[in-house]
């Protein structure tokens, strides 16, 4: 089925309103096992303390074992263990330690990620944006393979963002070695990438029970996210296209809190209305349109995170890279 005829809203009866624990109600996921990236700070934090309470087993990949510590102490049915996704090697040990419990993985939630970060590069010299926010991802989503397919019905959510509408995968020069470095447009590939990721991870592994989906959380302040910014930098701003057009403005956009900024994560790992979905990059708790790549609105996907070659071609690279060979 053709991808743009997917990506188009269900009417879920959940909104921009809606919170992450609205989205669980009543649900009971006793048994159920998750990771969740990012999952002591911010929207992070949220979708972990949401699953927790539902009675799921959340494990929380850290980078500071004392500042996760200190995040995750009183949530009940909590994990933590360290990683960092600039590093290759805490990835493996990271994945190598949940493979050697044994355990099914139903829930894989990627919402660790940067924003707007000043050049920098990781040991492979990899921008950082593409390493943490994609190349990262993609390496655990990997090595924790086995288990998300022992689940026999599990999603993966990778966290995206709006701003993939600055720009797609430059999959010649992604790690801005022969081009002008620009902080936007590599969190926009960035962005992009974690979209493209779900596209072509859904359809190698739907028929392994395995589904993906991508999401953006909205805009929410109260994170940590937007360490790197200025102040003037902060908040909505208008976005021009290279001919200068305003393609969007502080009209068409609003904050959300955190509680509601998760929403759109806990929707897509638990939600029976997604049951036979999968590829589809959501928004407020319902999946997105398509729209066209010079769309003046601030939501919808545009067409180069959802073209199925470049996200074949993305995940070959990405393989390569990452140097883990992704066979399912």
């Amino acid at each position: 089925m053709n991808n743009q005829i997917l990506q188009a809203p269900i009417h879920s009866g959940f909104g921009a309103d809606s919170t992450a624990q609205e989205i669980i109600g009543e649900r009971d996921l006793t048994g159920k096992i998750a990771i969740v990236t990012g999952g002591y700070s911010g929207i992070g934090l949220e979708t972990t303390r949401v699953l927790a309470n539902a009675g799921a087993t959340v494990i929380v990949p850290v980078r500071s074992i004392e500042k996760g510590t200190a995040a995750l102490s009183g949530i009940p049915n909590v994990e933590w263990g360290r990683m960092d996704l600039m590093d290759p090697s805490s990835i493996d040990a990271f994945a190598e330690r949940f493979l050697a419990s044994g355990r099914p993985l139903h829930m894989l939630i990627e919402s660790a990620g940067i924003m707007a970060a000043p050049l920098r590069r990781d040991a492979r010299g990899y921008e950082s944006q593409f390493a943490t926010n994609h190349l990262g991802h993609f390496q655990l989503t990997a090595r924790l393979w086995p288990a998300l397919q022992q689940a026999g019905d599990a999603r993966v959510v990778v966290v995206s963002s709006r701003g993939h509408r600055l720009g797609g995968v430059d999959l010649e020069d992604p790690n801005f070695e022969h081009r002008d470095y620009d902080k936007w447009k590599a969190y926009a590939q960035s962005k992009s990438a974690n979209i493209l990721f779900a596209l072509e991870l859904d359809k190698r592994g739907k028929s392994h029970g395995v589904r993906a989906f991508s999401v953006h959380p909205g805009l929410i302040p109260d994170t940590s996210l937007g360490r790197d910014l200025t102040e003037e930098e902060r908040g909505p701003k208008p976005v021009k296209d290279e001919q200068g057009r305003i393609l969007s403005n502080e009209q068409q956009t609003r904050f959300k809190t955190v509680e509601q900024g998760a929403a759109a994560s806990v929707w897509c790992a638990v939600s029976e209305q997604l049951n036979g979905f999968g590829g589809v990059y959501c928004e407020d708790a319902d999946i997105a349109e398509a729209v066209p790549a010079d769309s003046l609105q601030a939501g919808g996907v545009r067409p180069w995170a959802i073209d199925p070659e470049t996200a074949r071609r993305l995940w070959e690279l990405s393989e390569k890279y990452t140097g883990v060979p992704f066979r399912i």
